[in-house]
């Protein structure tokens, strides 16, 4: 079993930064890639980022390249989402995710692991 924590969500203004993290617990060796997903009220979930075993290979979201950085330490069992330049477009829960798979995916349906989430809202 892995239970996933996520935190570092809050209130911040247009153009300002956020750490998002997530930390594992359990049979961690479950997780081989993990992903951040996103979302608002009245939408659907959609991706954000993912990383691999490894965390050398990334994805993002079109819509938050260049101002998201997702990473992840092993070692900790952690991943975290390093937020900048943010929108009020990016206002929404944020959701860490994990699947046994070595290779990522952009769907949710594919993750079996899944954070209670954490808020993120950008706003004046």
């Amino acid at each position: 079993q892995v239970h996933l924590v996520e935190s570092g969500g809050g209130l911040v203004q247009p153009g300002g930064s956020l750490r998002l993290s997530c930390v594992a617990s359990g049979n961690f060796f479950s997780i081989n890639s993990m992903a951040w997903f996103r979302q608002a009220p009245g939408k659907e979930r959609e991706f954000v980022a993912a990383v691999a075993w490894r965390g050398d290979i990334t994805e993002h979201a079109d819509s938050v390249k260049g101002r998201f950085t997702i990473s992840r330490d092993n070692v900790k069992n952690a991943v975290y989402l390093q937020m900048s330049s943010l929108k009020p477009e990016d206002t929404a829960a944020y959701y860490c995710a994990g699947r046994r798979s070595q290779f990522y995916s952009r769907r949710w349906s594919d993750y079996g692991y899944w954070g209670q989430g954490t808020q993120v809202t950008v706003s004046t």
